[in-house]
C-alpha cells in the first residue's frame, strides 16, 4: 500500500487523551561557532583536506549511571570518520579545551527569552550531554541552560514554555555503510537555540499553530539562520493507554499536523494488536535458532550479499502468524519495527513468514525454516541474516522488542519521515546522559543588562506597521516581513519615501516575486549584493532607468556579479531608444488598427499597450505608453 493510500482520520483527541510537546532547534548565525572561535560557515564535501576515524564506546555519567540510549547505539560498533576541513580545530575533535560561550550568540538567545516571556537563571551552568552515534568526535555535546517559566499565547489557549537552552550543533551524515558511517565536522559547534515546550498542546492543529508561533519568535531576533536545514522541529506526543514518543528532525512546518496524527494511528495499531494477541494467549521463544544449514543451498541474492562470513538466527513468535505483516503505519507494518531494532544493531534487516516466500527465498526453504524452529501454523519465524558477531545482539534486540509488543508501547525516540510516518532511532534517553561540564566555567546572567536588552519586534507586528507606513496590503506585508530581504526593504523603503517610480510596493513585488522566480529559473539571486539592489532602485527612483526593466537587469548581475547597473542597462540598450522613434511607432499601431480603435473607443488602449510594450519593454514605463495611446485615440475620436 502507497503512502498517499490511507487517509489518517481526525480523531476525538479530548477522548485519546492527547498531550503533545515541542522542542525547537534553531541555528544562530553567529560569526563564529559557539565553543570555539571556528567560522560560522558552511562548506563543501570536497573543500575537506582530509580525514580521521574514530571508534565510539559507551561511557558512563560522572555518577557511574549507563544511559541505555547510549549503549544501544554503541552496539553496531562502526567507526565514525569525520571530514575535516581548513576550519577544523582541535576543539572541536576534543583535542583542545572549550572556549567560554559565544557571546553574540548568548544575546540572541536571550533576545528569544524577551519573546516568549521567560525568566532567566542569574547563573548558568553548561552540562554534557553524552551522544554516541557518531555525530560529535568527542562523544557528548555541550548545553547550558540559560531561561524557563515561559509562555506563548495561541488560538486554543496558552501553552507554557518550559526550557530555552543554548548548545552545540551536531556533526550532519554525508555517508553510511554498514562498517562505517561519514560526518562532516563544518556544522559541529555551531550555536543552537533549544526551545521546549511543556506537553499542553492537544490538537494537530495547535500543534502546527504553536510551532509556526517559534519560529517566527526566532526569525524576529534578526540572529538565527534562515534556510533548509536551520531549523528542526522535534514532537513528543502520548496518548491514553499508550506512551510518550519523541519524533525528531521534523524539516517541513506543513508536515507537523500529519506526523501527530500518523503517531497516533501507530499507537492505536500497537494497542490493538497487543490485546488482541493477548486474547489468544501468544507468547515470544527467546530460544535463538542457528538456521544457517537450511539455507546452504539457497539462490537468494538478499541471503548471499548480508554477508561473506553469513550466520542465519531465527525466533519463533508464537500466535504471531499474520500479525507481523500487520500494518501500524500507512505503508509500515509491524515488521518493519522489529526491522529496525535489528537494523540499530548493524544489521541490514529481517526477514518473517508473513512475506515469505519471497526475495529470491522459496517455499521449500521458507516450510523448511519452519520446521527448524518447530513452529506451528498459527506461529510466526523471524530470521536475520549477517556477520557472526552482530546477528545474535540484532537477533536479542528483536526479542525484546516482540515481548514489548505483547505488554507496552515502548517509550522511544524515532525519526520523522518526509511522508509524516516514522522510523525507529534509539530508546528514549533518561537523566544518565547528562553530567557537567568540568572544563568551563559558570556564568552570571546580569538581571540589569537583561532588563536593558530591547526585545526584537515581532515579524507579525512589523507585518502590520508596514501596512499603516509604506501603504502595502497585508499579503505583500507579510510576504516582506517574512522575507529575508526585510531589513533592505526597511532601507531602500525608507530612503525613497514618496517616490512615485520606486514604490514600495514594487520593493515588495522585486524582493518576494521576481527573485524567487528566476531562482526557480536556476539563477544564483543570493549572489546578488545589497548595493547592487541600492544602484539600481536609485535609477529607478531617479527616472533613470524603466522599472520595467529591473528583471532583466537582475537578470544580468546574477550572471556577472561585478557589473555595473549602469553598464548593464547600456548593453540591454535600456535608455537608448529615442522617444521620437517609440511615437513613430505607435502612430503606426494606431494608423493600421483603426477600425479595432473605432469598435472599441478607450478600450483599444490596453490590447495596442500590450503590443508597444513587447517591442519596447524595459526602455520606457508602462504608464507613458498607457498615457500616449490614449492622448493618440481621443484625437482620432474628435
Amino acid at each position: 500500500m502507497s503512502h498517499e493510500a490511507k487517509t489518517i482520520p481526525d480523531y476525538d483527541y479530548e477522548a485519546l487523551g492527547l498531550m503533545v510537546g515541542l522542542e525547537i532547534h534553531q541555528q544562530v548565525d553567529s560569526p563564529t561557532k559557539l565553543h570555539c572561535r571556528c567560522p560560522n560557515i558552511y562548506r563543501e564535501p570536497e573543500e575537506s583536506t582530509h580525514e580521521i576515524r574514530r571508534y565510539l564506546r559507551p561511557k558512563a555519567n560522572n555518577l557511574g549511571m549507563m544511559d541505555r540510549a547510549v549503549v544501544e547505539q554503541t552496539q553496531a560498533n562502526r567507526q565514525s570518520r569525520y571530514m575535516v576541513f581548513d576550519t577544523t580545530c582541535l576543539g572541536e575533535l576534543d583535542e583542545a579545551g572549550p572556549a567560554p560561550v559565544n557571546p553574540e550568540a548568548l544575546k540572541t538567545t536571550l533576545e528569544v527569552s524577551k519573546l516568549l516571556h521567560m525568566v532567566p537563571v542569574d547563573r548558568a551552568h553548561t552540562m554534557r550531554k553524552i551522544i554516541a552515534d557518531g555525530s560529535s568526535p568527542g562523544g557528548f555535546q555541550r548545553t547550558t541552560f540559560i531561561a524557563g517559566n515561559g509562555r506563548i499565547e495561541t488560538k486554543s489557549g496558552v501553552c507554557r514554555i518550559a526550557s530555552l537552552c543554548l548548545e552545540e550543533e551536531s556533526a550532519p551524515r554525508m555517508e553510511e555503510s554498514e562498517g562505517y558511517i561519514v560526518f562532516s565536522l563544518d556544522r559541529l559547534g555551531i550555536p543552537l537555540i533549544e526551545i521546549a515546550t511543556e506537553p499542553d498542546i492537544r490538537t494537530p492543529e495547535q500543534t502546527f499553530e504553536v510551532a509556526a508561533y517559534l519560529g517566527m519568535a526566532l526569525r524576529s531576533t534578526l540572529g538565527v539562520k534562515r534556510g533548509i536545514g536551520t531549523i528542526r522541529q522535534d514532537v513528543n506526543v502520548s496518548i491514553k493507554n499508550g506512551t510518550r514518543v519523541e519524533m525528531k528532525g521534523v524539516q517541513a512546518l506543513s508536515m507537523i499536523g500529519e506526523i501527530v496524527k500518523r503517531e497516533i494511528f501507530r499507537q492505536l495499531a500497537l494497542i490493538e494488536i497487543k490485546d488482541e494477541l493477548n486474547a489468544k494467549g501468544a507468547s515470544v521463544d527467546t530460544t535463538l535458532y542457528d538456521v544457517t544449514d537450511v539455507f546452504a543451498e539457497t539462490k537468494s541474492k538478499v541471503i548471499l550479499n548480508s554477508a561473506k562470513d553469513r550466520k542465519i538466527v531465527a525466533i519463533r513468535l508464537k500466535g504471531f502468524n499474520g500479525f507481523i505483516g500487520r500494518e501500524v503505519q500507512p505503508g509500515r507494518r509491524l515488521g518493519t519495527e522489529l526491522s529496525e531494532k535489528a537494523k540499530a544493531v548493524g544489521v541490514s534487516g529481517l526477514f518473517h513468514t508473513d512475506e515469505l516466500p519471497n526475495y529470491g527465498i522459496t517455499a521449500e526453504e521458507t516450510e523448511a525454516l519452519r520446521r527448524a524452529v518447530g513452529a506451528e501454523p498459527d506461529d510466526a519465524v523471524i530470521m536475520i541474516s549477517g556477520r557472526t558477531e552482530i546477528v545474535n545482539r540484532a537477533m536479542e534486540s528483536v526479542v525484546q522488542r516482540a515481548e514489548q509488543v505483547l505488554v507496552e508501547i515502548p517509550q522511544e525516540t524515532r525519526h520523522a519521515l518526509p511522508d509524516g510516518n516514522n522510523s525507529y532511532l534509539r530508546p528514549l534517553p533518561g537523566a544518565a546522559r547528562m553530567y557537567p561540564e568540568t572544563d568551563l566555567p559558570t556564568f552570571t546572567i546580569s538581571r540589569r543588562e537583561y532588563l536593558d536588552l530591547a526585545a526584537p519586534e515581532l515579524l507579525i507586528e512589523k507585518a502590520e506597521r508596514y501596512m499603516k507606513e509604506y501603504g502595502i496590503n497585508e499579503e505583500f506585508a507579510d510576504a516582506i516581513a517574512f522575507s529575508k530581504y526585510m531589513q533592505l526593504f526597511e532601507k531602500l523603503a525608507e530612503k525613497y519615501k514618496g517616490n512615485e517610480a520606486a514604490t514600495p510596493t514594487l520593493l515588495v513585488r522585486t524582493f518576494t516575486g521576481v527573485l524567487p522566480e528566476l531562482k526557480r529559473e536556476g539563477l544564483d539571486v543570493d549572489s546578488i549584493t545589497d548595493s547592487k539592489f541600492e544602484e539600481m532602485f536609485d535609477l529607478i527612483a531617479g527616472g533613470t532607468l524603466p522599472k520595467d526593466a529591473s528583471r532583466n537587469i537582475l537578470v544580468m548581475v546574477c550572471n556577472d556579479s561585478g557589473c555595473i547597473i549602469v553598464e548593464a542597462a547600456e548593453k540591454l540598450g535600456i535608455g537608448a531608444v529615442d522617444r521620437k522613434e517609440i511615437e513613430e511607432y505607435m502612430d503606426t499601431i494606431v494608423a493600421e488598427r483603426k477600425d479595432f480603435i473605432a469598435e472599441k473607443g478607450p478600450a483599444a488602449v490596453g490590447p495596442l499597450m500590450g503590443i508597444v510594450m513587447e517591442k519596447y519593454r524595459g526602455k520606457i514605463e508602462g504608464k507613458e505608453v498607457s498615457a500616449m495611446l490614449k492622448d493618440k485615440i481621443d484625437k482620432m475620436a474628435k
